[in-house]
């Protein structure tokens, strides 16, 4: 992969062309990309991009990198939400929009909205909306949820930090490299969490649906804390390992 991004060719024309020699340029650009990956810098930040639900995602060192668990949040928004209906969603700390351009991608019908506190992670996913050519995606730059009315979405998902503060995680392989303040939120990790249920109850109108990536082991909090929000049908989802990773749920039709 590296070889491929230094020469400036596919993965094809360096096994056709075995024998090609590299230019002294292009010999020193594998040689810094080289020792950017054995300081163990991630490919996705030395390469710039990642594919994620078959899109290719441009990243950087302001946003998180996209991890296939995240898909998951995208696959219950797709099987929980009308696909034909015209919908408002809100991806919540979106980084480099990989979530948000996911759901617009496969949703032409929807209007993504993805909601940035970092200004250098908001304009990468600015960036992502205009080279995948997405018209309903909006990059916004604001916190959470405070931007919105009363009501006035259908839809919130979010991969929020919910890494607690002191995780020895933190300190290993490519979490070393992301930002700190997409990846913490507090001695227990649901200082993020906490925030986003109680304003998404408010921005969210009756029948309105939140889904919320956590950590394996935080289902029955989530739980405990959508509840306590007055949300029902409060639904845990497991990934691929069968952890418990997306806790989803709905606001109460008004009664009467």
């Amino acid at each position: 992969m590296l070889l491929c991004a230094a020469a400036g060719a596919t993965r094809t024309a360096l096994i056709a062309w075995p024998e090609r020699r590299l230019e002294p340029a292009q010999a020193a650009r594998l040689e810094s990309l080289l020792r950017r990956r054995l300081a163990g810098e991630p490919m996705a930040y030395i390469l710039g991009q990642r594919e994620f639900w078959g899109i290719e995602i441009e990243v950087g060192p302001a946003t998180l990198i996209p991890r296939p668990d995240t898909e998951l949040l995208v696959e219950c928004a797709l099987g929980a939400l009308p696909a034909d209906t015209p919908l408002v969603c809100a991806d919540l700390g979106t980084g480099s929009g990989a979530i948000a351009a996911a759901l617009a991608h496969e949703r032409p019908r929807w209007v993504l909205i993805a909601v940035e506190r970092s200004p250098q992670a908001a304009a990468v996913a600015a960036g992502n909306k205009r080279r995948l050519g997405l018209g309903n995606l909006h990059p916004l730059c604001g916190d959470w949820l405070t931007a919105f009315a009363a009501g006035s979405l259908d839809a919130v998902v979010s991969n929020p930090p919910y890494v607690r503060d002191d995780d020895p995680h933190l300190g290993q392989g490519d979490l070393r490299f992301e930002p700190r303040s997409a990846l913490c939120a507090g001695a227990d990790g649901l200082e993020a969490v906490r925030v986003i249920a109680a304003q998404a109850r408010h921005a969210l109108r009756p029948g309105g649906w939140l889904a919320l990536e956590h950590g394996w082991d935080q289902g029955n909090a989530l739980r405990r804390l959508l509840a306590g929000n007055g949300f029902a049908s409060i639904r845990t989802h497991r990934d691929l390992a069968g952890h418990e990773r997306v806790t989803s749920a709905v606001v109460p039709e008004a009664c009467g």
